[in-house]
């Protein structure tokens, strides 16, 4: 992604300051789009127009926090993020080292213009479309590893991956502890959870003793 964006920006840099620099700016789509041709000494759109040394080492900055930032990214979002803000700043340092009035005070070429809008180049639509992707993988807790808070309560899952298709799965209940079976109930004899009372009759279980006495 970087490397097509900054072929993109130095090569319609290119063709812009051949063919416009004495040329009249050209309007399309009934003025909607002009292209024409300024150089800027500031940041994007024409800010800071006299801070450039300024700029320059904050592009280098950041182009080194890229690189090394790189090595740890397992985002797709974020690969594509950082990769706009390479291009982009990539490309407008080229313009601050190596162009007029003089070495890391180059001036940066300008050439997509919009009514009520500074002029901008692809560089800097890059460097925009890069600080709206970090705002929306801000807001989505999507981090550089691919990785996205979870909740507390769920705090002992691993961390979900936005590379990862399949949904983690969930953790396997513990098994219900043996126990033995229930007997079968008959039908015809149901059984009470109490036990039966054993009624005794006064007399009854001395005669059930004694034998009987036939002839007395």
């Amino acid at each position: 992604m970087a490397a097509f964006v900054l072929a993109a920006d130095v090569i319609s840099k290119s063709i812009v300051v051949a063919r416009m620099a004495d040329h009249q700016p050209i309007r399309l789509l009934g003025g909607l789009l002009t292209i024409t041709l300024t150089r800027n000494g500031g940041a994007a759109f024409s800010i800071g127009t006299s801070m450039t040394i300024v700029f320059t080492a904050i592009a280098v900055g950041v182009i080194v926090y890229i690189l090394r930032t790189a090595r740890n990214l397992r985002s797709i979002g974020w690969a594509i993020t950082l990769g706009l803000l390479l291009g982009g700043a990539t490309g407008n340092l080229l313009d601050r080292i190596f162009r007029a009035p003089g070495l890391f005070q180059g001036h940066v070429v300008d050439w997509i213009e919009l009514p009520h809008w500074p002029v901008f180049n692809l560089a800097d639509s890059s460097i925009v479309c890069a600080g709206v992707l970090v705002v929306l993988l801000a807001l989505c807790g999507i981090r550089l590893d691919g990785t996205r808070p979870i909740p507390e309560a769920n705090s002992s899952q691993p961390a979900i991956s936005d590379l990862d298709p399949s949904p983690p799965s969930p953790p396997d209940p513990s098994p219900p502890s043996p126990s033995a079976p229930a007997a079968p109930s008959d039908p015809d004899n149901p059984k009470s959870e109490y036990p039966d009372p054993q009624i005794t009759v006064p007399g009854q279980a001395d005669s059930a003793d004694r034998p009987a006495e036939d002839g007395r």
